[in-house]
């Protein structure tokens, strides 16, 4: 790829990887596993995103305990059940794609336990939610128990666990899920975290767990594999963790060895107050972006091609996610090359779809 390329599809290396263009697909539930482990649909959904090429697929946020599961349906990886629903998927995008494979780790905290979002009963099989402090996200919510010194240990162990997991499946980088109202971001936001020890009260002790977290993974993933971190970069509610917090988060996980911040927002609060129009996330990317030196991912209503290209032109991202995009075209990728001029790799048995010519 020449330098005159669109740089939507310039490559772009993370420590020893390097991704053929900087589109990402995003981490997207599909509440569709069963125990944890991927099912039929976990291949067909992420193996046909991963067909038109983007730079890295990443597998919906993947649970690291039982107990971490937003619902009975999400996916995990804590069991060798688990690990081998995973191989099916990565074996399929590694024979018929060219997309790095990513994970999100993630853990739900208070929001965990629930039923899947287009409704039913909660599962029989509900768990106790978990949290910094005993705080629900929602009067008709469970209130989650405040983790003790044991609790934290496991939940460290579990991310380990999970990281090493990922690392026998040949997964290419990792990103752990710090956003959107779980587990890692109730300890940030002061509006979840009401805690009094070293885990609770100044921004240095609210960020310490989440930042043990990104420490006790970065030393078991391969050194030659990127590890980044997804932020909400603002809470969207007065009091609540906001940018200035999330800046001072991106340099403490910079001088820890992170490789990109993604950068989302909200999530945590019932009573968040969003403006969402086409980019309105980019704003925190870029100025995340231009205080850490960090590369960012853009996310967040953003479904053009030129605007993809504009938002790093500009210099306010180095990746774009999309997720509804893909959702709505899992050739997406194929659309952005056609329009700005770039290449995008396409599967053989689909090149008669790429080109215009009549037969």
């Amino acid at each position: 790829m020449t330098t005159k390329a669109p740089l939507l599809f310039r490559p772009l290396t993370m420590r020893g990887l390097t991704i053929e263009n900087r589109i990402v697909v995003s981490p997207m539930c599909q509440y569709s596993s069963i125990e944890g482990s991927a099912s039929d649909w976990h291949v067909v959904n992420l193996g046909h995103m991963a067909l038109s090429g983007p730079g890295i697929a990443f597998f919906e946020a993947t649970h690291v305990s039982p107990e971490a599961r937003i619902t009975a349906r999400c996916l995990g990886l804590y069991s060798d059940a688990n690990e081998a629903g995973m191989a099916r998927v990565v074996q399929f995008v590694r024979t018929w794609a060219h997309s790095k494979i990513g994970v999100q780790l993630a853990h739900a905290g208070r929001k965990a336990g629930t039923p899947p979002p287009w409704g039913g009963p909660l599962p029989t099989d509900t768990w106790q939610p978990v949290g910094p402090s005993a705080i629900a996200y929602k009067a008709d919510w469970q209130t989650p128990h405040a983790l003790d010194d044991a609790g934290l240990q496991k939940v460290r162990d579990d991310f380990v666990g999970a990281a090493r997991r990922c690392d026998r499946l040949g997964i290419d980088v990792i990103e752990l899920h710090f956003a959107h109202g779980y587990l890692a971001h109730q300890f940030l936001s002061p509006l979840s975290n009401a805690r009094t020890d070293a885990y609770g009260g100044s921004l240095e002790n609210r960020m310490r767990f989440p930042l043990e977290l990104f420490d006790v993974v970065r030393a078991v993933w391969p050194e030659s594999k990127p590890l980044g971190v997804r932020i909400s970069a603002t809470d969207h509610v007065a009091g609540g963790w906001d940018i200035h917090g999330s800046q001072a988060l991106a340099e403490q996980l910079k001088a820890r060895g992170c490789d990109f911040i993604d950068v989302s927002s909200g999530g945590l609060h019932p009573d968040q107050h969003i403006d969402v129009k086409p980019g309105y996330q980019v704003q925190y990317s870029a100025a995340i972006r231009r205080s850490s030196g960090l590369p960012t991912i853009a996310v967040g209503a953003i479904t053009k091609p030129e605007q993809a290209e504009q938002i790093l032109e500009a210099g306010d991202a180095d990746m774009i996610a999309l997720a509804r995009g893909y959702l709505r075209d899992p050739r997406w990728t194929w659309a952005a090359a056609d329009h700005l001029g770039g290449e995008a790799f396409c599967p053989p048995q689909y090149q008669r779809g790429r080109t215009t010519e009549r037969p």
